[in-house]
């Protein structure tokens, strides 16, 4: 009994062996294992009171185990105190800054970041961190002069050129960005997220030759993305080359299905309303098949197969659509179906439909008064 009471009284004391186990070295193993929770309940055998112990490891060592864990506000707390109980290496900074980063505490990580000094300037990681945080306080000057800070210090590295390529878009500086793009794209093999990006800063800054030349290239370089033969029509639509936006588009649409829609779309805008109607009934999305169709039938003036979709319109909920119902009593007035077109334009209520619809109300009295008009 007095062997236990003097091992319990060892334990509450606490130190950094206990039955002879050194519990901060047991933990320094755990982590390096792997093992985070084992690595936790090891240095929470630890008594932080024992003034024998080196607080900093300690605390360093929680830290570690708490931010392996994603655990950051107690792993933030925990590199404090590791810096407050001694004379923390720069890599405690640094992991401070990550942690800070996590919750989003941005300026406290460039604070953490400037407290590891000189040790860390030759870490890649550290000059996008930085950036990074300057970006998100706003502090766009210092972000962009980061970057080039990182270029001169790492100048085979061109993600720095990459990232401030993206800043200079988001800031609207389209065409500094997109002269910097095709700078990145001669030093890098890039993405095809980069030539999508850099052809749409071209897009903006009004160049759209230069767009159009570009996303050629990253076309034939990424014929199966849809999302870079997306970029491409947009460009050729700023063109006004809606043909060529809609042959890019249905190429798409055989990997993306939904695409069709905006191929038959498009075909239409071009003035190819037979292809658009051939496309147009290749699609499964019944609604939006309809409501096409009634569009290009009226287009095309067939206004006899436009009226004879009301039942079709109905069956799909498209009639509660007062632009469909506006556009079907117009087919039923061409057809010659008054009381049918008055039916429908008696239940417009939305202001525009509304004046429409008197003027066609007008059109249908004149043809039932003098039929001969109206032939």
């Amino acid at each position: 009994l007095a062997v236990s009471a003097a091992a319990a009284d060892k334990t509450k004391k606490g130190g950094a062996q206990e039955d002879g186990i050194n519990y901060m070295e047991l933990a320094a193993l755990m982590l390096r294992d792997g093992n985070l929770d084992r690595a936790l309940m090891a240095l929470d055998q630890v008594n932080p009171d024992d003034e024998s112990l080196d607080l900093a490891r300690y605390y360093t060592l929680r830290g570690m185990a708490y931010l392996r864990s994603n655990q950051n506000r107690p792993a933030k707390d925990a590199f404090e105190q590791a810096i407050e109980h001694g004379e923390p290496e720069s890599v405690i900074f640094v992991y401070l800054a990550q942690v800070n980063y996590a919750l989003e505490d941005y300026s406290g990580t460039l604070t953490a970041l400037d407290r590891a000094g000189d040790a860390v300037d030759r870490v890649p990681a550290v000059y996008h961190m930085r950036a990074q945080c300057h970006w998100l306080l706003k502090q766009y000057p210092q972000a962009l002069a980061t970057l080039d800070q990182a270029g001169r210090v790492f100048p085979d590295n061109t993600g720095y050129l990459r990232r401030k390529v993206f800043y200079l878009i988001e800031l609207g500086l389209y065409r500094e960005a997109a002269e910097l793009g095709k700078s990145y794209l001669t030093q890098s093999a890039g993405t095809a997220d980069d030539y999508i990006a850099i052809g749409n800063a071209l897009r903006q800054s009004g160049d759209i030759d230069q767009a159009l030349s570009f996303l050629e290239a990253a076309h034939l370089k990424y014929s199966a993305n849809v999302v870079v033969s997306k970029a491409l029509a947009h460009a050729y639509l700023d063109a006004e080359q809606v043909n060529n936006a809609a042959d890019i588009i249905y190429d798409a649409s055989h990997r993306d299905s939904e695409l069709l829609k905006e191929a038959v779309e498009l075909y239409r805008r071009a003035g190819q309303l037979y292809r658009a109607l051939t496309l147009n009934g290749q699609l499964a999305d019944q609604p939006e098949k309809f409501k096409q169709r009634l569009a290009l039938l009226l287009q095309l003036q067939r206004y006899e197969q436009a009226a004879a979709m009301e039942s079709a319109l109905k069956r799909v909920g498209l009639i509660l659509d007062e632009d469909i119902r506006y556009a079907l009593a117009f087919a039923l007035f061409k057809t010659g179906e008054y009381a049918s077109a008055e039916a429908h334009l008696s239940q417009l209520t939305r202001p525009d439909l509304f004046r429409k619809g008197v003027e066609l109300r007008r059109a249908i009295e004149d043809c039932v008064r003098e039929a001969w008009r109206c032939i």
